[in-house]
């Protein structure tokens, strides 16, 4: 498998023998140059000694020599600078496009590597790395997970940056579909987003002194106006979002976006939605307020509102339920922090050049409590103790864009598993899993 014999020539993970080419030349690589992940020779500016000459250029690696031609390298110029060939069979020599022949260095690709590749791939428990992190330096745990925290951070900046381009460069908005996604929780974040897109926010603005009509156009945007139904408050908002409708040329979304199945009656689209346009009533400026914060505290309190008293015993339109407030609990304040908030700040710090508030927003995830789902339990059931928002935020980040992926190759965890001679793959024992890696 190439991708094996790139992490090979890139991790240096070299026979104990001296490298010769095909050809009887020594070779010594001093640097394996810088991998290219885009079109072009493989490995960038590597630093080779061949022979008694000195060498800096780049490095072609296949698992056959042959396809070298399969792949057209020998009419392309871009790959003439290449100074090695590396793969694991050698059945055929390689020209550059003027004839010149390029020297061959044959690599196997660890037996180990390969086994221990084949058990992370196939492997059924989650992490499928989980017996060698116990054995891994708290360093090495700790310098990896701020590197994806960071990683997860920029992503989300990035999403969020594309949609300020989106709706005009203006962060007030983008602020607000961000927000609006993130009271999806998942499951109906795309819904949220989407709707979102379609509330007019210039023209909500002229009715901020009034929840009602906040409401009206939040909830008949989402399409959950559109019915006949026997309720005193539901009919008066179906009037006011027809008049407002028409006022304001509003159309509804699809209401089937809107998913229910197996989902606690509280984060039912009702009672997010009337959430919603209570913080967006009580809120004006919200992104400044936002950057004005110093505290978690400051930037919980943010989300402190209270719906209209019709939630107080209704989950949806028409069925009345025992009384209960439709506050934000803090667990979900925190998460909005954690995944609207500090993304936020830190997409506003690095546009704008404000490292302080790319500071705060990690700061804000250090000062939160980890999140409780199946990703960090599965990883402290592997000896990691996690303690903060920055910690489980990294291990998701690690789950989604390494473990699902099935980027072992590319993940430091997967790259000590793959170093190893030999890696215990039985069941964690009872002393392993008490001896937790405090972050």
């Amino acid at each position: 498998m190439e991708l094996l014999l790139h992490y090979t020539w890139k991790h240096r993970l070299f026979p104990l023998k001296e490298l010769v080419t095909t050809g009887g030349l020594p070779v010594e690589v001093i640097d394996p140059g810088l991998h290219n992940e885009d079109a072009g020779p493989d490995f960038f500016n590597a630093k080779l000694k061949i022979g008694e000459v000195m060498w800096v250029g780049n490095v072609e690696l296949h698992q056959r020599s042959s396809e070298w031609y399969a792949h057209g390298h020998h009419t392309d110029r871009a790959y003439d600078n290449v100074v090695l060939h590396v793969s694991e069979e050698d059945d055929s020599p390689v020209r550059r496009s003027d004839g010149s022949l390029i020297p061959m260095l044959v690599l196997p690709v660890p037996e180990q590597v390969k086994l221990n590749y084949a058990s992370l791939l196939r492997g059924e428990k989650y992490p499928p790395c989980y017996a060698v992190i116990p054995q891994l330096p708290r360093l090495t745990i700790h310098s990896f997970l701020s590197a994806l925290q960071t990683e997860r951070l920029t992503q989300k900046a990035e999403l969020i940056e594309e949609r300020r381009k989106r709706y005009g460069l203006n962060w007030e908005d983008a602020f607000f579909v961000t927000l609006a996604r993130n009271f999806g929780f998942g499951v109906n974040g795309d819904a949220f987003e989407h709707w979102a897109g379609r509330i007019p926010l210039r023209a909500v603005d002229k009715h901020r002194d009034n929840l009602f009509q906040i409401e009206a156009i939040f909830l008949g945007q989402a399409g959950l106006l559109g019915e006949k139904k026997n309720d005193e408050y539901y009919c008066q908002m179906q009037h006011e979002y027809t008049y407002l409708s028409h006022k304001f040329g509003l159309a509804p979304m699809d209401a089937s976006l809107w998913r229910f199945l197996r989902m606690r009656p509280f984060n039912f689209p009702h009672v997010r939605l009337a959430q919603l346009a209570a913080l967006y009533q009580h809120s004006q400026g919200l992104l400044s307020r936002l950057l004005e914060t110093a505290t978690v505290d400051e930037a919980c309190a943010l989300f402190e509102v209270k719906p209209s008293d019709y939630w107080d015993t209704h989950y949806a339109f028409g069925q009345t339920s025992p009384r209960s407030g439709k506050r934000l609990s803090k667990t979900t304040r925190q998460l909005l922090v954690i995944n609207t908030l500090a993304p936020f700040l830190y997409a506003y710090g690095h546009y704008k050049g404000e490292e302080r508030l790319c500071l705060k927003a990690v700061e804000f995830l250090e000062n939160i409590k980890s999140e409780d789902n199946r990703i960090t339990r599965a990883w402290e059931l592997c000896g990691i103790k996690v303690k903060s928002a920055a910690d489980s935020q990294a291990l998701i980040q690690l789950r989604r864009a390494y473990c699902d992926a099935h980027k072992c190759l590319c993940c430091r965890f997967g790259y000590e598993y793959l170093k190893r001679s030999r890696i215990e793959t039985n069941e964690l024992t009872e002393t392993q899993k008490s001896n937790e890696i405090y972050l």
